[in-house]
């Protein structure tokens, strides 16, 4: 069986003393991906064959708005026609032993580590990350290959057999207990056959790679629709379409549709044909597709991230250049577009000034910019959308509340919406405080006792992550057994809430930020997609 190790290219070339190359190597990347990649006409894979629509969607990079690429605007009959690629291949592979599913996704794995710069430039040129949050997310998907991989070898394809001891002694009739011959019992967790995987924007290549090898290591196949209207992440889907294709997933198998949610994603959501939906996004557009569903009497297991409006406690007792870097760090990473993100702040009332003053001090030193330059630490907003909700964040934010940094534009040589990291005083009550932005957009309020602290930050219709500072154990302990949330961090100086590692942190839902209680990148997360069956033959 093989070990399990995390990628963590970034630390690998620190802690080697060789930034410089992993810089030169992005920077490569990304002039190699500019020439030789971006500006083309992609189709849709259906059946492994090539498919185009009637009109096309364009993409442009939230960077520059240079044109990423023309690609399929799919129809229904192109989700139908997936569907049932899918549904063909289902058979075969399913009956595929796992250990050759294993070999494909690790040789998967081996590809894009082999391809980890290209597909990082890319993915920056996609969405506006930076190259240290770009290869980080590569190597997460790298991560969930080879974990899922190794759950799977673990569990011996999650197939137990037992016996049920026979008896000599004879009855006229059986009934429940009865004694009887020897049973050869075998409980086999099988797959259920067709996976809408409906991908989002903002980890295009981690978040969908981690999906669809849930999906299809546990023998699934998959219609797959990466982000493709506002916020188009499509050329970082056909990557994975590539790149699963080399590795040796047959046609049909992985069906890459492109094509807005109101027609491709709702009809893979809608048809009966399809057995499940795997999807990260909006709580709104998560629970609409359950309803929908439920409501016109299908079935279907739905495994969901729906986002998070995830706090940060700052007690009396923090270490307070640790909790300023930490929440800082996880607030406006990405431009907080992460649905893991810091967005609200508890402080303890008598540390106020001094907390304000350190994270203040921590959000000016964060370089504002083009992505794709070394050390920039926030790049644009994903779209004009986005930059709208900004908008009306700070007009809400003046009109009820204290603006204490931040709050305008950020004028550059670039066409796109670049913003500063802002911090806002206001009330608990205020929807600020309540509603998920995606923006790099903080608020704050103190409080005088932890119990209050710990039922402001419950006070939430999610409960994804949750962040606190604080060396007091009594407090520590206090936090961990009241907070309402799946993912917590204690004094994490890193991030306060973002970051969760393959293997180590689950990262999983509570509330209104889950479905199923279980998380990605845990022990627990394959046995979703497979379905129980308990076969019992007298010998």
């Amino acid at each position: 069986m093989q070990k399990f190790e995390n990628e963590f290219t970034y630390r690998r070339f620190v802690e080697a003393g060789k930034e410089d190359e992993f810089d030169k190597l992005f920077d490569e990347a990304v002039e190699r991906v500019s020439k030789e990649v971006l500006g083309k006409r992609f189709p849709m894979y259906i059946g492994g064959k090539e498919v185009y629509a009637d009109e096309e969607l364009v993409e442009y990079s939230p960077i520059d708005k240079r044109l990423i690429g023309r690609f399929q605007k799919g129809k229904r009959e192109h989700a139908q026609q997936a569907i049932d690629a899918a549904l063909a291949a289902f058979s075969e592979w399913k009956e595929k032993d796992y250990k050759e599913r294993v070999a494909i996704f690790r040789k998967a794995a081996d590809i894009f580590a082999r391809e980890k710069f290209n597909v990082a430039a890319i993915l920056s040129i996609e969405n506006g990350k930076t190259r240290y949050e770009s290869v980080g997310e590569v190597d997460e998907a790298i991560d969930f290959l080879r974990y899922y991989a190794l759950e799977m070898e673990r569990n011996r394809g999650y197939i137990r057999r037992v016996k049920l001891p026979g008896s000599s002694a004879k009855v006229h009739a059986g009934f429940q207990g009865a004694p009887g011959k020897e049973e050869q019992v075998t409980i086999a967790m099988k797959p259920y056959g067709v996976f809408g995987v409906i991908a989002p924007f903002n980890f295009p290549i981690s978040i969908s790679v981690g999906m669809s090898t849930g999906a299809l290591i546990t023998g699934n196949t998959v219609v797959f629709k990466p982000s493709s209207t506002d916020n188009m992440s499509m050329l970082t889907g056909l990557k994975i379409y590539e790149i699963f294709k080399e590795a040796g997933v047959p046609d049909g198998v992985f069906n890459y549709v492109t094509g807005p949610g109101s027609e491709v994603g709702d009809e893979i959501v809608m048809s009966k044909k399809v057995s499940g939906i795997v999807f990260t996004g909006s709580r709104a557009t998560g629970m609409s597709m359950i309803a929908k569903n439920y409501s016109n009497g299908l079935q279907k297991v739905f495994i969901v991230e729906m986002g998070g409006k995830n706090p940060a406690i700052v007690s009396k007792y923090a270490d307070l250049d640790e909790a300023a870097t930490g929440i800082a760090s996880a607030a406006f990473g990405f431009d907080g577009q992460k649905c893991s993100a810091c967005s609200r702040v508890y402080v303890h009332e008598s540390i106020k000034e001094a907390f304000i003053s350190k994270l203040v001090e921590k959000m000016r030193s964060f370089k504002i910019g083009n992505p794709l330059e070394k050390d920039v630490y926030m790049g644009p907003l994903i779209s004009e959308k986005a930059h709208q909700r900004f908008i009306e964040a700070v007009e809400e934010a003046k009109k009820n509340g204290t603006i204490i940094y931040g709050g305008n534009d950020v004028k550059l040589q670039l066409n796109g919406y670049y913003v500063e990291p802002t911090l806002v005083e206001i009330s608990h009550e205020n929807r600020l405080f309540h509603e998920e932005l995606f923006l790099p957009f903080l608020v704050i309020t103190t409080y005088k006792e932890l119990d209050d602290a710990i039922r402001m930050a419950n006070d939430v219709e999610y409960g994804l992550t949750a962040g606190f500072y604080s060396k007091k154990k009594s407090e520590i302990k206090e936090f961990i057994d009241k907070i309402e949330a799946g993912v917590l961090y204690v004094n994490r100086e890193i991030s306060a809430t973002t970051g969760a590692i393959v293997g180590f942190h689950t990262f999983v839902g509570w509330k209104g930020s889950g479905l199923t209680g279980k998380g990605t990148g845990s022990r627990f997360y394959l046995q979703q997609f497979m379905r129980e069956q308990s076969e019992a033959v007298v010998k």
